[in-house]
């Protein structure tokens, strides 16, 4: 990998990040029961996913600056799994079951969103 790359992707996942933290200390949602910020914020990366999916973009540095770069530092994987191994440990399997499986669904629907979104138009 060059300079140039890793640049660009020093770029993207800066950005990513910045947004990334924005985003969980100030957005608050209330649709009425509870979702935790990490969860908003990887269904917005999942629908941005999907969007960059169906633009099947060629371009190499485009593809480090917005896939690997933006939103793998945007996306938040590893706190959700956290999210998950605090449930197991306080023992609320239950919710721990339903965490995982909204936050998979649900993110693979706003995935097919961005998706379908930009196919259809």
């Amino acid at each position: 990998m060059d300079f140039f790359s890793l640049f660009i992707l020093l770029i993207g996942s800066t950005f990513g990040l910045i947004l990334r933290l924005f985003l969980q200390n100030n957005l608050r949602v209330n649709i009425g029961f509870n979702i935790q910020n990490t969860s908003i914020v990887n269904f917005i990366s999942s629908f941005f996913l999907g969007i960059l999916v169906a633009l099947n973009f060629n371009n190499n540095q485009l593809l480090l600056l917005f896939y690997t770069g933006f939103l793998g530092c945007f996306s938040t994987f590893s706190s959700f799994i956290y999210q998950l191994f605090i449930l197991f440990r306080k023992r609320k399997y239950l919710s721990l079951f339903f965490n995982y499986i909204e936050v998979i669904f649900i993110s693979f629907l706003f995935f097919y969103l961005g998706y379908f979104l930009i196919r259809f138009f």
